[in-house]
């Protein structure tokens, strides 16, 4: 997707971390080296949402399904994308929420993919959202670069959660309305808003 125009500030790589085991589940071991990946997300701004609206146009995208853990501010971020999307036209597919810990994330990836939507959203801690991502990395029809997160996930955290899953090409909302995306290089850019002109 388009992150546009703008500032970039390019944050450290995560090339240097261990990478967590293959397999499609986490284990809570390698979690423990990633306190911060539990960390709740915080409360959306009109901001983010206003930029992810504007990611998801300029991506060409009609309908979407959007994905969520159960943290309050999750919740909330979800259904006002939801909103939000409707208002100005779009189509959700779907909404669907997951539990932080459970034996697989394999059914909320498959209902995520259903009906093939334009893009993904997720809100979500990076713990989560990594959980959900690698079993979405099995679906034949999930792309990164068709998938947009909310603020909290602009983490070196979810690139190396995620691995050997690429997040290369994913992009999101940072609180101030601009924009980030995980680099080919496991490098997570922001790039800052636009300024008046």
């Amino acid at each position: 997707m388009n992150t546009g125009q703008g500032d970039t500030t390019r944050l450290h790589k995560a090339s240097s971390r261990r990478w967590p085991s293959s397999s499609p589940r986490i284990p809570d071991h390698t979690l423990g080296r990633y306190p911060s990946g539990v960390t709740l997300p915080g409360q959306h701004t009109d901001a983010e949402l206003a930029a992810l609206l504007r990611m998801l146009r300029q991506a060409g995208a009609d309908t979407i399904a959007i994905g969520h853990g159960r943290a309050p501010a999750s919740v909330a971020a979800a259904r006002a994308l939801q909103a939000a999307w409707t208002a100005a036209g779009g189509t959700v597919l779907g909404i669907v929420g997951w539990p932080a810990a459970a034996a697989s994330w394999l059914r909320p990836a498959r209902r995520l993919t259903a009906g093939n939507p334009d893009a993904w959203i997720i809100a979500d801690t990076v713990a989560g959202c990594a959980q959900v991502v690698r079993r979405l990395a099995e679906q034949p029809n999930w792309a990164a670069t068709r998938t947009v997160g909310f603020a909290g996930l602009a983490s070196l955290d979810l690139i190396a959660l995620t691995t050997p899953t690429s997040l290369a090409g994913m992009t999101g909302a940072t609180a101030t309305g601009g924009t980030w995306r995980v680099g080919p290089d496991h490098s997570i850019v922001t790039d800052k808003p636009d300024r008046p002109r």
